[in-house]
């Protein structure tokens, strides 16, 4: 009897570790290399520069740091969505740069140039913003209180998520968030024809237990509502991976006055973008140019002569 208890014991262990090893691989983001659109870009090549900053659990990340002609500057970084790298950011940097800020494009764990880790998640994007921020604020040529943040996708929900248990950053535009990762989840596996019962259900809960957090918790739907900042989001109408509607869900439950900017586009706004791009500046000037020297708890820094 006890050896019979202690193989049906051994065999669920089995079974858990392999599910738990193809939900990692079912769900892993592909590593798209950079693709080197970065350099059809209008800017002076001396004012980029390759960097590799210290990451969580002794990981390198990977990413660009634009600076501005004065220095030192407000910065912005920016973090792209899921499967996708920094290059997808480029369009968001030339626009900023002239209007005076310094601009960090970094690949997410997993993505692009940057260190591999056994998974990635929402939760891990929001720790390499942390990240990427730290290693701003120590940079001479960067204003430590003036900094935002600009995501896309999976980098938006990282932004807010940040935003709401962190703090220190003066705005984030959120482009094409999702409201609630669940219906991601949902909606992906019902794309791979996984049925809820039993197998989603299973996954989307194991998904939670793997990456530490409740879904409800990081959602953007709760992380607007407590995010330290201005908040401005953008979103295509022809959206069809997180639709419309979730972009007015969030403007629905964020802060009074958050703008919800819709533009002719789907998920991917690289395109879309352009023509909004005086909107986005004119945001993000507002919020860490013309602010008070001190936002949200954020320690004023002197001007240098």
């Amino acid at each position: 009897m006890l050896v019979t208890t202690a193989g049906v014991a051994a065999g669920a262990v089995a079974l858990r570790t392999l599910a738990h090893q193809a939900i990692l691989r079912g769900l892993r983001a592909p590593r798209m290399a950079h693709d080197g659109t970065h350099a059809g870009h209008a800017l002076d090549a001396s004012c980029v520069h390759e960097v590799r900053i210290p990451g969580p659990r002794g990981r390198k990340l990977f990413g660009w740091l634009v600076l501005p002609k004065a220095t030192p500057a407000p910065a912005v970084l920016a973090m792209h969505g899921w499967g996708a790298n920094a290059t997808t950011m480029w369009p968001v940097a030339p626009p900023l740069v002239a209007a005076g800020f310094a601009v960090l494009l970094l690949d997410a764990r997993c993505h692009g140039g940057s260190d591999d880790e056994a998974f990635t998640s929402m939760p891990r994007f929001a720790e390499d913003i942390a990240a990427g921020l730290a290693w701003l604020g120590t940079r001479p040529e960067v204003r430590a209180d003036r900094l935002a943040l600009v995501g896309h996708s999976v980098g938006a929900a990282a932004s807010l998520l940040h935003a709401a248990r962190v703090g220190g950053v003066r705005g984030v535009v959120s482009l094409s968030a999702f409201a609630h990762p669940d219906e991601v989840m949902r909606r992906f596996l019902a794309e791979k024809r996984v049925p809820y019962r039993p197998l989603g259900w299973y996954v989307i809960r194991h998904v939670q237990q793997v990456i530490g957090a409740r879904f409800d918790d990081i959602a953007p739907l709760a992380t607007v509502r407590r995010a330290r900042c201005p908040v401005l989001l953008v979103h295509g109408r022809h959206d069809t991976t997180a639709p419309f509607d979730d972009a007015q869900r969030l403007q629905a439950a964020a802060a009074p006055g958050t703008e919800l900017l819709a533009v002719d586009g789907d998920h991917d706004l690289r395109e879309a973008l352009a023509p909004h791009a005086g909107r986005i500046v004119e945001f993000l000037r507002a919020a860490c140019v013309d602010a008070p020297d001190t936002i949200a708890g954020i320690p004023a820094q002197p001007e240098t002569p």
